[in-house]
């Protein structure tokens, strides 16, 4: 008799668990809404050296008097078949001497194919703009039992470094299967719906899911600008800032990242 109701409770569970499983809901298709936000304030400081402290101390100052600490954003991740294609909102900034400060700007449109591992991406430089067609950056991520919920969605986190030195924190959820993520993030086994690059002073929030179809138009591939693979972008933008002094490194980080 004990054997018989150990089998029916174990049938019982087993039941249940099957039926959780096929109510389960996993989203596939549709538009994520994404909000960046990025310090100003440390961007900034970041800049200031002492070759050039007495002219951009003041000017930082007066800045901290009249601008908000941080910038917000909109972006939008549309994905559907394992395809997907990141693009920015594009928003009326404050025109300041600080306005084209890659790292809080939003330069890229991007389109992955998440099955053949390649992307495109059409980034705007300045006054020149660069298509760049390559393979999607290889992340080596480290999964954590750490979670937060993000618009509706209990996610995991996981760190990386990528760049070499650029520390990453990623939010993903296995609710939306699908490997993608914000800008050129991706490569974990869900949704990336948060990611932060905290010594980098900028962050990036989902703040919207909607699980719906999606029109073709949304997913056309980018196809203005000068053609170059990664190695070759780098290699423009490096003769584009050699006399850029304390300005490259950062601004070379941001437009590669």
């Amino acid at each position: 008799m004990k054997t018989k109701i150990i089998t029916i409770i174990g049938m019982l569970l087993l039941s249940g668990n099957m039926l959780f499983a096929q109510n389960e809901h996993f989203t596939t298709r549709g538009t994520i809404e994404f909000e960046k936000s990025a310090n100003m304030f440390a961007l900034i400081k970041k800049l200031i050296t002492p070759d050039n402290e007495a002219f951009f101390t003041p000017i930082l100052e007066s800045y901290k008097k009249t601008q908000s600490q941080f910038t917000k954003v909109k972006s939008t991740l549309t994905f559907n078949d394992n395809k997907t294609m990141y693009a920015p909102i594009e928003s009326e900034s404050a025109n300041t001497i600080f306005s084209d400060l890659a790292m809080s700007g939003q330069p890229n449109v991007i389109y992955t194919d998440l099955d053949t591992k390649t992307s495109v991406t059409q980034k705007k430089v300045y006054e020149e703009v660069f298509m760049v067609k390559d393979s999607v950056r290889k992340i080596t991520w480290k999964i954590t039992d750490e979670t937060r919920e993000i618009a509706g969605y209990t996610c995991r986190r996981a760190n990386a470094l990528v760049m070499d030195s650029v520390y990453v924190v990623a939010f993903y959820t296995d609710k939306i299967p699908v490997s993608g993520g914000p800008e050129s993030f991706s490569g974990l086994p869900g949704m990336i719906l948060g990611l932060a690059l905290p010594h980098e002073n900028i962050s990036w929030f989902a703040t919207k899911v909607t699980d719906a179809p999606v029109e073709p138009k949304a997913m056309i591939i980018p196809k203005k600008g000068k053609v170059v693979t990664n190695k070759e972008l780098v290699t423009t933008l490096k003769q584009l800032m050699k006399n850029w002094g304390p300005w490259a490194q950062p601004q070379m980080k941001a437009l590669t990242l």
